[in-house]
């Protein structure tokens, strides 16, 4: 009898698998205030969350309101920013996408109006503002792709902090074993060639290949579904050559 695999115990559920909701601070995301007017606030603190890898700041805004938001790099404690239309365009402040320039980096931008934030908030991530189309706006992602979005979605001008953070080495495998604990997942993750036959699909064998083809359908079940699932291709992509006639 070998185990079940990885993906069976993570669709079953268990402690191992749910995020520490204890060692959250807060939501991070936009206030509602800012959409039709221009706000000024004051960051207060700069906080660090055990499972994020990005500081979050506190910012207290004129009218009294308190939220939480993603700093981009450069902002400091005590520094005022500017939320909502109007808003200079300065590292830190918050914009709809349509008063932002073309080539503007940007970070936390929202997909809907209103929904505070969803695209490029890990560390060291941003969007490129390339360019308006009427009421759109096209961003290029940290993935380099392009993506639609209502010109009146919000974004922080600036990169994520904490961007060289993948630059330090671990050093010891306690400390990763202590990062790792936080998200909900399960470290280390052994290679399923690593594994015996009965524990793995890819296992087995004196060799450290699979042995076979490893795409599954997308409708496979849970003991079948490791590997490249439902791939529309695999392998490395040929080049073609052109030729003159």
């Amino acid at each position: 009898m070998g185990k079940r695999l990885l993906v069976q115990r993570k669709g079953r559920g268990g402690i191992q698998f749910r995020a520490r909701d204890h060692l959250k601070v807060a939501p991070v995301r936009y206030p509602k205030d800012g959409m039709n007017e221009l706000l000024r606030g004051v960051i207060k603190e700069l906080i660090h969350e055990p499972g994020r890898h990005t500081p979050i700041s506190l910012v207290e805004l004129e009218n009294g309101q308190e939220f939480y938001y993603i700093p981009p790099e450069g902002v400091h404690i005590g520094q005022e920013i500017q939320i909502g239309p109007g808003a200079e365009i300065k590292t830190g402040n918050v914009l709809p996408l349509s008063d932002i320039p073309d080539g503007t980096l940007v970070c936390n931008v929202e997909i809907r109006p209103g929904d505070g934030g969803k695209i490029a908030r890990r560390s060291g991530t941003y969007a490129i503002v390339f360019s308006h189309e009427r009421d759109r706006v096209i961003l290029r992602l940290p993935s380099r792709k392009e993506k639609f979005v209502d010109a009146r979605c919000r974004a922080t001008i600036g990169v994520v902090a904490a961007g060289g953070r993948i630059e330090r080495p671990f050093m010891k495998a306690g400390i990763k074993y202590y990062r790792e604990r936080t998200h909900p997942k399960r470290w280390p993750v052994v290679r399923g060639v690593a594994m015996n036959p009965v524990s793995h699909p890819h296992g087995g064998g004196s060799h450290k290949r699979p042995g076979k083809p490893t795409t599954v359908a997308r409708t496979a079940p849970p003991g079948q579904k490791v590997g490249h699932i439902a791939a529309r291709k695999t392998g490395r992509a040929k080049r073609r050559i052109a030729t003159r006639r």
